[in-house]
């Protein structure tokens, strides 16, 4: 039996304007350190409804039997529908996530960690989203996940 085709999921999705595209190539370059500076993620891709980031591996995030920490992949997961929801926003919007679920499907030794997450469908104020985070060395998936965010548009500027 031949093995399924993988899906180019970033085809799927139209580019970012030229603005929308400023704004997320800061993401991560902040002038404080947040949650996503620590653990490393680093933003690849965004387009309408989809972003692509990278958890490059280090030792500190290994768990006591050698693997990547299931804490540090669902962080991942949780963080890379970010861009995907914020991409129908003129600025980030304020977005809490509400449900959180998660399959870890197989271990990480020693490789970068691939996450692509989309939103499957957008509210007015709840959007749900799906992600997949493979193994750079080999492109298996390790983890997918599904979330419902509550979605807080941003202030009108000048508000």
């Amino acid at each position: 039996m031949p093995e399924p085709q993988r899906v180019d999921r970033a085809a799927l999705h139209a580019p970012l304007s030229e603005a929308a595209a400023a704004v997320w190539a800061r993401f991560g370059h902040w002038d404080e350190t947040y949650f996503p500076n620590v653990v490393g993620l680093q933003l690849e891709e965004a387009r309408i409804d989809y972003a692509r980031m990278r958890l490059p591996y280090r030792p500190e995030l290994r768990q006591p039997g050698g693997v990547v920490h299931g804490g540090a992949i669902a962080t991942l997961i949780d963080t890379v529908v970010v861009p995907a929801l914020s991409s129908a926003f003129d600025a980030v919007p304020l977005l809490l996530t509400i449900d959180l679920q998660l399959r870890f499907l197989q271990a990480a030794r020693e490789t970068d960690l691939i996450g692509e997450g989309w939103v499957t469908r957008r509210g007015r104020s709840i959007s749900f989203c799906q992600a997949e985070v493979r193994r750079a060395v080999d492109d298996e998936v390790v983890a997918e996940g599904w979330m419902v965010y509550k979605v807080t548009p941003p202030a009108p500027a000048g508000a």
